[in-house]
């Protein structure tokens, strides 16, 4: 898993919706989630970026409000939801070439969300706001349908071992999901550098009928977009020969 890239997706025990113990033999149901709690220490700098610019810049999760990202931005602008950004520097980057659009980024992990944070403050970033939060839970609870202009999944956690294949984010259930809060015209970007789990993802997203793939010759991939960088880890990928492989679908 790459420590620059987004967090990983799994399927947890959902807690009773009351709080109370589950009856004898029953199961708790399982639900999909964006990522993975990875183990992490979150440093003296990051620290500091929580307290100087957490303030402004993390949104509080509420599940009984619907977001204002106009109010949260403090403008109108086409709003970009990042799933998972790791140690945030591809997002960052993104934020700086793309100064004309809105970043809603979803992360759990404490240090990522910190190292995010003081790359705002060092660039002066304005366009970025985090939620330290499920990004499933943000979409089902606090965005409407059709309310997002574009989506990025970058490096999702390939989860390499057949049985656990079930554990990977990019599902039909969660890509209908996905497709349904995009605006017609909305985009979804994916990357990764596992073939497999690209074939996986071609498969599911080429299955939905509210997407269509931007790519309509070669072998449905897309050409890397010129806004989405070279992590270092994905560099060093391609130079030992490993392929990278994007996909960007469009909601009809």
């Amino acid at each position: 898993m790459n420590p620059d890239i987004p967090d990983t997706p799994t399927a947890d025990p959902a807690p009773h919706p009351s709080g109370a113990p589950r009856p004898d033999g029953v199961p708790f149901m399982r639900v999909i989630k964006s990522y993975v709690l990875r183990a992490g220490r979150t440093g003296p700098g990051q620290a500091r970026a929580y307290e100087q610019f957490g303030p402004r810049f993390l949104l509080n999760y509420d599940p009984s409000q619907t977001l204002d990202a106009t109010a949260a931005f403090g403008r109108a602008a086409p709003l970009i939801m990042e799933i998972g950004f790791g140690m945030g520097g591809a997002t960052a980057h993104i934020a700086t070439v793309r100064p004309d659009d809105n970043f809603l980024c979803c992360e759990v992990h404490e240090p990522g969300v910190g190292a995010l944070l003081k790359l705002v403050g060092e660039q002066g970033l304005q366009n970025i706001r985090i939620f330290r939060h499920d990004a499933v839970e943000v979409l089902d609870h606090m965005l409407p349908e059709q309310s997002l202009d574009g989506v990025h999944i970058f490096f999702p956690d390939p989860w390499h071992k057949s049985r656990h294949h079930k554990r990977r984010l990019i599902q039909t259930p969660f890509v209908n999901r996905l497709a349904r809060h995009l605006k017609p015209g909305g985009y979804l970007h994916l990357a990764t550098d596992w073939q497999p789990y690209a074939e996986q993802m071609l498969q599911v997203l080429s299955a939905e009928p509210l997407l269509k793939n931007t790519a309509t010759e070669g072998d449905g991939y897309a050409p890397q977009p010129d806004y989405r960088p070279l992590t270092k880890f994905e560099n060093r990928g391609l130079k030992l020969g490993h392929g990278v492989w994007d996909l960007v679908f469009r909601r009809v």
